[in-house]
């Protein structure tokens, strides 16, 4: 059996209404508010056992003390097919671009943006 590098993401937000709005229009796919265990997050869209991750308030993780952050490690979303539109989007909805679409060798392409909540992340597309 084969298993993905990267299997699950915790971004840290610090409104999830806010942060599941944005993530919804900038994905255009539902991200559905869900509640386990008196924690409340927001599950970023996914099929099947694909890898996939969840918008969590700071301090629901588990006793981490998660937060929005700039720095550290980058995630990439996929858009496929639509980045320009996703950047776009990303804009109206309180995020802010840092490196708009940039080709990433025989990767693809890629914008670089902070989220609504202040964190940095990269949006995928691989045409």
């Amino acid at each position: 059996m084969s298993a993905d590098t990267l299997c699950w993401t915790d971004i840290p937000v610090t409104n999830l209404d806010r942060a599941i709005k944005f993530y919804s229009a900038v994905l255009a796919k539902e991200v559905r508010r869900l509640s386990e265990s008196r924690m409340e997050y927001g599950l970023l869209p996914h099929e099947e056992q694909n890898a996939s991750g969840c918008l969590v308030v700071r301090g629901d993780s588990g006793g981490v003390d998660n937060r929005p952050s700039a720095n550290g490690p980058l995630i990439y979303l996929s858009v496929e097919g639509r980045l320009d539109e996703a950047v776009e989007t990303a804009r109206k909805n309180g995020g802010k671009v840092l490196r708009a679409r940039q080709k990433i060798g025989e990767h693809g392409f890629r914008a670089v943006i902070i989220d609504s909540e202040g964190n940095r992340i990269a949006l995928h597309t691989s045409a």
